[in-house]
């Protein structure tokens, strides 16, 4: 596990206005506006429950890198299948 390419090349290119930089922000937004369309059917604000999903991802891709865990991943899952937000977005039948 090697953690986030677009972190690191955002981290090796700290200018926002260098190629690389800018690259590497519109695939974090990208990734938000993919999770966001898979959120759409839980019956909540989709863009703000994808952004609150997509850090769980990132802080899995970097903490599984740092400390050579790959199993970060299903933790993440779990800290989002266990917070009461989630549930607050189902909708009622």
């Amino acid at each position: 596990m090697r953690g986030c390419p677009f972190i690191d090349a955002a981290a090796e290119f700290p200018d926002p206005r260098n190629a690389v930089h800018s690259f590497a922000r519109e695939q974090k937004l990208l990734m938000v506006r993919l999770v966001t369309g898979l959120v759409t059917e839980l019956g909540c604000e989709p863009a703000v429950l994808a952004e609150r999903l997509v850090p769980l991802a990132d802080g899995a891709a970097s903490r599984a890198m740092v400390l050579g865990e790959v199993d970060y991943g299903r933790r993440a899952r779990t800290a989002a299948e266990r917070s009461s937000w989630p549930m607050r977005c189902r909708p009622t039948i």
